[in-house]
């Protein structure tokens, strides 16, 4: 598949923008047991597997099937409120330090474009001291095209096809990776432009895209 031409950013740097739970975090550790309080608290059954299998959507979309309409913005205000003391239990995912210095070696800007809440987002960023030129938050599918074109990236790296979506719709080099549980045929029919086992692989594929930006990949 071609690969697009890179719009330019505002100051002509190399902008990359990167999903954070499951590209470059590992949410599920912390995401369970703040699910479960959560459905504790509510007096429900939550399927936990079947929520933690492919995270990424907003939590209002995956409660959809097991709540009540009226109950579903309670219980999103309350995971939010519940959610700082899972922060810790959850561990970066391999390669995801060297990502973000790989664009910042470069001269460029690392953005964290994510459907996570923004407070809890930043928790994440602080803890792990993942630096980021910008945060965007509460922004999911589609939706994140406008902060990507806004903010010029060229690439968008995530994990999901919604991760896809975005890239696509703002006109980026869609990079995925398989750490959210999205196979690479799913990734691939959805449009990514580029599929890595892990974000350990995204320095040298950075390398080599800057090197021939008119190259082409399966």
């Amino acid at each position: 598949m071609s690969i697009p031409p890179a719009p330019a950013s505002p100051d002509g740097r190399l902008v990359v923008g990167f999903d954070l739970d499951m590209t470059l975090i590992d949410t599920v550790p912390g995401f369970r047991p703040v699910l479960a309080a959560l459905a504790a608290e509510l007096g429900v059954d939550l399927p936990i597997d079947k929520l933690t299998e492919r995270l990424g959507p907003p939590l209002d979309h995956n409660l959809r099937p097991y709540l009540p309409a009226e109950q579903i913005p309670y219980a999103v205000q309350r995971f939010r409120e519940l959610y700082p003391v899972a922060v810790p239990a959850i561990p970066v995912l391999g390669g995801a330090h060297e990502a973000l210095a790989a664009v910042a070696e470069r001269g460029g800007r690392p953005l964290v474009v994510t459907g996570k809440f923004t407070r809890n987002a930043q928790l994440h960023l602080d803890h792990l001291q993942l630096p980021a030129d910008h945060l965007e938050g509460e922004v999911w599918g589609v939706g994140k095209a406008d902060i990507l074109r806004r903010e010029g990236a060229s690439i968008y790296v995530g994990d999901h096809i919604h991760d896809v979506e975005g890239a696509l719709a703002a006109g980026t080099t869609s990079v995925s990776v398989l750490t959210g549980g999205c196979s690479a045929a799913e990734l691939l029919d959805a449009g990514t432009h580029v599929v890595l086992e892990t974000l350990h692989e995204f320095p040298d594929w950075l390398t080599d895209h800057l090197r021939t930006p008119a190259s082409t990949t399966a």
